[in-house]
């Protein structure tokens, strides 16, 4: 039996254990059927249980492994910052203020279509006609009006804008208003929005589509951001298939093709995805060799006999910041510190519990690296009971449906059916969640932003 059947073996038994109460329900005696074998089963699996958490190499609760991460990145130190074109900085991070290059509007401009106008009314209208991006109109004298275009330059001594839908002319070309005109209606005057050096966002702002608008039309050709996050991925396993059917024991590759678009959707660069196999020279001249500033392997992180990742990290002299995480699935993921500004994450090589690690370990380092704020911590009500754990966390993807979470079904380790169709991750206690109990939930970051905004 592998490590990895081990800890399949382990999640059956632990749903096995709360299936038994959820049939009994809290505090109820055992039924006449359950035998005194059954009582030294369950006696036995309490002390296999106490003996794992006694034993030296600890396991890290869930909540602290993702502060780690963030204290890891952290300690990595302030990355310097890069000038990039505005077109480019989508998601990135503000390493200085944003402040005004100009004055918004940079002149007076006409907010509607219609008739600049001098003084009260009717008006004379002059033949000519003011446009957006021409220069500078002739002056109106009292009793004069000019037809303009929304964004025209107003011309001098303009007391308001009529709207188009709002003025009549009569027989003899003569504007009238037909409803009250105040003075400066429907004029944007420059500096309405903002002046010259006036902080528009501050330092860390993630830009979104809408702060790219306001930087283009502050004056900015390029801004100073925080690079992305370097990420190099290892994906190691000599059973794995690249094309075709599974076969003779071999198995298709889920994570090679879908971890690098998670990794960009988590902020990062790919800067290389390199398949090892269980090769541990070549996977310690890979990992050694690396200039990205997190590596990210795939299996290989429990202590079965092609379980390498430990090994290599004691040959570098890598500081294990993370041995095991008490959650499911995703339990034997590690964090270590290799450089002063290098990690590593070891995830598990089933592709659920891969995820799982993704969000425990990657995601709060990623963030932190790219000087993102975590995002503002939401729970809602579950439609349906979740079993859980006796002792660790577990991650269970869920569909948002209305006001509810729904538990999807296919959630074991290997199986990637359920979250395909998931919005969101629901972190469930030990013990499990009955229905309506509110539960943090963790979102699929294009199940937000989208995914063409994600994976720039």
């Amino acid at each position: 039996m592998t490590a990895q059947d081990a800890e399949e073996l382990d999640v059956e038994e632990a749903l096995a254990v709360a299936n038994d109460r959820a049939v009994r329900g809290p505090g109820e005696p055992r039924s006449s059927r359950e035998t005194p074998t059954t009582e030294r089963a369950d006696a036995h699996r309490a002390d296999a249980h106490r003996a794992k958490d006694d034993s030296p190499h600890k396991a890290t609760s869930w909540p602290e492994a993702r502060a780690v991460a963030e204290r890891a990145a952290r300690s990595a130190g302030r990355r310097a910052p890069v000038s990039v074109t505005v077109d480019k900085a989508l998601g990135l991070v503000l390493a200085a203020p944003l402040t005004a290059l100009t004055d918004l509007p940079s002149f007076d401009t006409s907010a509607m279509d219609g008739w600049a106008v001098a003084g009260p009314g009717p008006w004379e209208v002059r033949a000519d006609g003011v446009l957006a991006g021409h220069s500078e109109p002739g002056r109106l004298t009292d009793g004069e009006a000019v037809r303009i275009a929304t964004g025209a330059r107003i011309p001098l001594d303009t007391t308001a804008v009529l709207r188009s839908e709002h003025g009549l002319t009569d027989d003899n070309g003569r504007l009238h208003p037909t409803r009250d005109l105040a003075h400066g209606q429907d004029i944007r005057p420059r500096g309405q929005e903002c002046r010259t050096g006036d902080q528009l966002l501050p330092l860390g702002t993630q830009i979104t589509p809408a702060a790219l608008g306001l930087a283009a039309a502050a004056g900015y050709d390029t801004l100073s951001v925080l690079p992305r996050p370097r990420v190099e991925l290892l994906v190691l396993g000599d059973e794995l298939l690249t094309d075709g059917l599974p076969r003779e024991g071999l198995i298709r590759d889920a994570l090679g093709p879908m971890l690098p678009s998670w990794l960009r959707a988590l902020g990062a660069e790919i800067t290389a995805v390199r398949r090892i196999g269980d090769d541990a020279d070549a996977l310690y001249r890979a990992v050694k060799k690396s200039s990205a500033d997190l590596v990210v392997t795939t299996g290989g992180t429990a202590a079965g006999p092609v379980d390498h990742v430990h090994p290599i990290l004691r040959r570098l002299g890598a500081e294990l910041l993370v041995d095991g995480v008490k959650v499911r699935p995703g339990h034997p993921m590690l964090l270590a510190r290799i450089k002063q500004d290098q990690h590593l994450v070891g995830l598990p090589g089933n592709p659920l519990a891969a995820v799982s690690g993704l969000f425990t370990l990657a995601e709060p380092l990623l963030r932190t690296l790219a000087g993102r704020a975590a995002p503002e911590p939401y729970a809602m009500p579950l439609r349906e009971a979740v079993h859980g754990h006796p002792y660790d966390t577990r991650l269970v993807p869920v569909a948002l449906r209305g006001d509810d979470a729904v538990p999807l079904h296919y959630n074991g380790p290997a199986m990637l059916r359920g979250i395909a169709t998931a919005d969101a991750l629901a972190v469930v206690p030990p013990g499990g969640a009955r229905p309506g109990q509110e539960l943090e939930l963790l979102d699929l970051p294009w199940a937000t932003a989208g995914i063409q905004v994600c994976f720039t």
